[in-house]
């Protein structure tokens, strides 16, 4: 955590708003300058990936390879949509290349190759990778003597994958608690529903039974993303012995109106109407966010 980071009072609380909206709308942006994007994953992730982007991650844009940067694996990596425009917002690359998101040249693509985009720490596109990879990166930073913070972001949709178990019980065998899984449970997969696919939940219960600490929030709350995230981050400097585990309740699609709690935007394109009717509806969405800020912080 960056050592100056600010208290969350109520001026924090709207600055993570704006930029959440921000990057809302960036990410429609994106996906209409590239004909089409993940959009309702990245936008149900939105509010955990800026809270910890903007309020928590010890990273320098400046120095991406920074030893002891903190580390984050998107691993439902269809959220590259909404995961690209915060890079370029913190300055790892230029907007113009979200201008040609997934074209025939670009840098930037459906699913972020680590080796041509600056700040992604690992590759996107294999569902249930991330958090090996994350256990990979905490057993390395103990082996170098540097201490990391490494956040997993995860789907419920992707919690089908088996892998995923296998890397718990790795992260609690080993104690590892500087890694931190985010799991999005937006309740929709490509193919539908998830309960109608393959059921996961309880989650909670899940990770809690493979030995994780175990918060569950309202994922669109950004005061008690907020205080998970420091949970997990003080758990692991005051000596805690477990991984921790955020279950976001979430609603795939959201801020726009037309695509919330719709599994068919798991993926799509917008056409003018459509980029009208989101920009009304996330107008709507950011003055409702901010009024519960300003009653309850």
């Amino acid at each position: 955590m960056p050592a100056d980071y600010k208290p969350f009072d109520k001026a924090e609380w709207l600055r993570l708003e704006k930029k959440a909206d921000e990057m809302r709308r960036m990410a429609i942006q994106t996906a209409i300058w590239g004909g089409s994007g993940h959009i309702g994953g990245s936008l149900s992730a939105m509010d955990a990936m800026v809270t910890l982007y903007y309020r928590f991650l010890k990273i320098d844009p400046t120095n991406p390879d920074m030893p002891e940067r903190d580390r984050f694996i998107l691993s439902k990596g269809h959220c590259a949509v909404g995961y690209a425009p915060i890079l370029s917002d913190l300055g790892y690359f230029p907007v113009d290349e979200l201008k040609i998101f997934n074209l025939t040249g670009a840098k930037v693509g459906m699913h972020l190759d680590c080796n041509k985009v600056k700040g992604a720490d690992c590759s996107t596109g294999s569902l249930g990778h991330g958090l090996s990879l994350a256990v990979g990166f905490a057993l390395a930073g103990k082996v170098n003597g540097i201490d990391y913070m490494n956040f997993v972001l995860t789907g419920d949709g992707e919690l089908n994958e088996g892998s995923n178990w296998e890397a718990a019980m790795s992260a609690a065998q080993f104690k590892l608690s500087n890694v931190v899984v985010l799991a999005d449970i937006n309740k929709c997969m490509i193919d539908g529903r998830v309960d109608d696919e393959m059921k996961v939940e309880p989650v909670d219960k899940k990770f809690e039974a493979f030995g994780f600490n175990v918060i569950r929030v309202d994922g669109h709350n950004i005061k008690e993303l907020n205080n998970a995230i420091e949970a997990s981050i003080d758990n692991h400097k005051n000596g805690g012995d477990k991984p921790t585990a955020i279950v976001m309740d979430t609603f795939k699609g959201e801020g726009v109106d037309f695509m919330k709690d719709n599994y068919l935007w798991h993926y799509g394109s917008l056409d003018e109407t459509m980029e009208k009717q989101a920009s009304e509806s996330l107008d709507k969405y950011y003055k409702e966010r901010c009024a519960r800020a300003e009653k309850e912080a």
